[in-house]
C-alpha cells in the first residue's frame, strides 16, 4: 500500500494483502466481543446503525459513504500523525484525517501508533453517535478561535482525556467511550484497573499522557448526558481567553 499522500489529498484506493483484511477481521471480532460488555450504550447503538464490515478492511470512501448520511462526516487521508491545528480544525467542515495503514499482521493486538483500526473502528463508530458528532465539530470550531499554540496544546489534551481516553459511569458500571480505548483490545482488559477521577477540564488539560502505554489515569462523567452538556459547553466556547483564565486560576 502506498503513503504518498499528503493532507488533504484525495482518497486513493488501497489495495490490502490477504493478510491485512485477516488482521483487521481479528482485531474486529475481538474487538466486538469486549464492546458488548465494556462500551456505553451510545457507542454500541452508533456502531450499529454505522455497520462498518468485519470481514475486510473498508476503504476510506466507504467509511464516507457510511457515515455521512448520519451525521455529515466524512474521511480524508493523512499519512501518519496530522499537524494538531489541522487534523483539530478539521472538524470544523465535518473532515476526519485518518492514516489508511494497518498494523504489521505480526502483532494483530499492537500498535503505537494510530492505524486504520483506531481512526475507523475507535473514530467513526463515535462519529455515527449525532451528538458526538456535535462535539467534534464544536471541537473544529473552538480551534478557529485560538492563536496560541499553548491553548491548541490544552485543548488536545482536554481531547486525549475525554474523546481519546474517556469513560462514562453507566448503570453503576464503568463503561468505555473513548476512541483510544475502544479500538484497543489490550486499553479495554486493563481500563477498570486504571485510577478514574472526576472530569477536571483544567487537570486535563495540564496533565502529561504517553501514547505507548496503557493510560493510567482516566476521567469520568457521571452520564452520557452530563459528557454530551459539559463537553459540548467547553469546546463550544473554548478560546484563548478560557485557556488564560483556566490556567491564572491554579497559579
Amino acid at each position: 500500500m502506498s503513503l504518498d499522500f499528503h493532507l488533504g489529498d484525495a482518497i486513493s484506493h488501497v489495495e490490502y494483502s490477504d493478510q491485512e483484511h485477516e488482521v483487521w477481521k481479528i482485531v474486529c471480532d475481538e474487538l466486538a466481543a469486549s464492546h458488548g460488555t465494556y462500551a456505553c450504550r451510545s457507542y454500541l447503538e452508533a456502531k450499529e446503525s454505522l455497520g462498518l464490515p468485519r470481514e475486510h478492511i473498508p476503504q476510506l470512501s466507504d467509511v464516507t459513504d457510511l457515515l455521512q448520511p448520519i451525521t455529515g462526516f466524512c474521511y480524508q487521508p493523512v499519512a501518519g500523525l496530522a499537524p494538531l491545528r489541522e487534523f483539530y480544525g478539521s472538524f470544523a467542515q465535518r473532515q476526519f484525517y485518518s492514516t489508511q495503514y494497518i498494523r504489521h499482521p505480526s502483532v494483530p493486538r499492537y500498535t503505537p501508533e494510530p492505524d486504520i483500526i483506531h481512526e475507523v473502528v475507535g473514530h467513526a463508530n463515535q462519529l455515527a453517535d449525532p451528538k458526538i458528532a456535535e462535539i467534534y465539530s464544536a471541537v473544529g470550531d473552538a480551534v478557529g478561535r485560538t492563536t496560541s499554540e499553548r491553548s491548541l496544546g490544552f485543548l488536545s489534551r482536554v481531547f486525549w482525556f475525554t474523546m481519546e481516553f474517556g469513560v462514562v459511569w453507566q448503570d453503576g458500571d464503568l463503561k468505555a467511550y473513548g476512541a483510544g480505548i475502544l479500538s484497543s483490545i489490550g486499553e479495554l482488559g486493563v481500563f477498570a484497573g486504571a485510577q478514574v477521577r472526576p472530569i477536571d477540564f483544567l487537570e486535563m488539560g495540564a496533565e502529561d499522557y504517553d501514547i505507548t502505554h496503557y493510560q493510567p489515569v482516566l476521567y469520568s462523567f457521571g452520564s452520557m448526558q452530563e459528557l454530551y452538556d459539559r463537553l459540548l459547553d467547553f469546546y463550544s466556547t473554548f478560546d484563548d481567553r478560557t485557556y488564560e483564565v483556566l490556567t491564572a486560576a491554579s497559579t
